[in-house]
């Protein structure tokens, strides 16, 4: 199997991930941008499946799966999430520094489609060839990544005829291999005290924003470990300056690879606030939503050894890593399908200065193509 990846490969590439970051698809409103997709694949003469995960998750669109038949028994699951976080201004591409760059004061989208442009550039190649590829390939666009991977929750895994796959969902350097990922636990508090007039009788009321802050400080929070990290995330209460807060609503998070940590820690955060509530005279309710949930991958598994093949022949030494962050591959390893994040070069992701350099954005489809060799191989 051999492709020529060229100046026109490139520049269709380019104009792909410029067109995507156009179309505005925070989550839940990725209708344009999978319209455009699906244009795009169907031009090739490819058929897209839509499911209806959108109905699940508050989603104007569902997940889109497009199959590339090959020759062989074996075929390879490429996936990236269409969302974005939500925008902040419209948004322009621009080169800066032999990258693209925002022109507004906003993300830029690269995350993640930077990957989506080049899933789209190999469904081309695959799709215009002279014969089917010698492994079978299909290609994942997710919705709902950015709110907690819902997309890949609510999507059917035993759909797939691929043995393993990959997901391009982290903002690090080319090379790095994805090989543990967090459990994510998220904890809403909600403290309940009693209103009073804060100028005529304030000992009449019981101020849960005090409670809450009384439980702030003895809460865990920043890096407790290699591993494991905490944060307070919102806290919101309260009326009005005369009136003593009867109501404080509070978000936090805890994240680590050991799953034992993640209780613990969680267990410390709730009797913070349970002690902190019971000490004013508050009441206090709590959920707790698991997010998603961690893994670590061995390094004799088959997508870890042809991702470090594939990323070795384009020049670049593997690097196995621990993340703080969780990816679609999260979501499909706990219903049972072998997948790997890999890294996609990109650069601030979530902030206004995201960027993605030229070299990293073909770096993508040539990682791809690396990929196909290898698992063929």
């Amino acid at each position: 199997m051999s492709f020529t990846v060229g100046d026109a490969e490139l520049s269709r590439l380019h104009d792909s991930f410029t067109t995507l970051c156009r179309i505005a698809s925070p989550t839940g409103d990725e209708r344009a941008c999978a319209d455009w997709i699906t244009g795009q694949l169907e031009s090739h003469g490819l058929a897209v499946e839509e499911d209806d995960a959108g109905i699940a998750v508050d989603s104007n669109a569902g997940n889109l799966l497009v199959r590339i038949p090959g020759t062989g028994s074996r075929s390879v699951l490429f996936c990236a999430h269409m969302d974005t976080v939500p925008l902040t201004a419209p948004v322009e591409p621009v080169q800066v520094d032999s990258g693209w760059q925002n022109a507004n004061e906003g993300i830029l989208g690269a995350d993640n489609k930077a990957a989506v442009a080049a899933l789209l550039e190999l469904a081309r190649l695959l799709a215009t060839q002279d014969a089917p590829p010698p492994v079978g390939v299909e290609l994942l666009f997710t919705i709902a990544e950015e709110t907690g991977l819902n997309g890949a929750k609510e999507f059917d895994v035993s759909k797939l005829a691929s043995q393993f796959g990959y997901v391009f969902d982290h903002a690090s350097p080319w090379g790095e291999v994805i090989t543990a990922s967090p459990t994510y636990m998220r904890i809403n508090a909600e403290i309940r005290g009693k209103a009073a007039h804060a100028g005529m009788h304030p000992e009449q009321g019981v101020n849960a924003i005090v409670a809450a802050a009384h439980a702030i400080t003895t809460m865990p929070q920043g890096r407790l470990d290699a591993q494991t990290t905490a944060n307070i995330g919102t806290i919101f209460g309260g009326t009005a300056t005369n009136v003593v807060a009867d109501r404080c609503l509070l978000e936090a998070e805890v994240r680590s690879v050991d799953q034992q940590r993640v209780d613990e820690v969680v267990t410390t955060s709730v009797d913070a606030l349970q002690d902190a509530a019971d000490s004013a005279g508050c009441d206090l309710d709590i959920a707790l939503q698991q997010m998603f949930t961690g893994y670590r991958l061995s390094a004799t598994e088959t997508s870890v050894q042809v991702a470090e093949r594939a990323l070795r022949k384009l020049g670049y030494e593997p690097r196995r890593v621990s993340t703080g962050g969780g990816a679609d591959a999260n979501a499909f390893r706990v219903n049972g399908f072998e997948c790997t994040n890999i890294a996609n070069g990109t650069e601030r992701p979530h902030e206004r200065t995201e960027r993605v350099s030229n070299a990293a954005l073909e770096t993508g489809l040539r990682v791809l193509l690396a990929l196909l060799e290898e698992t063929a191989e």
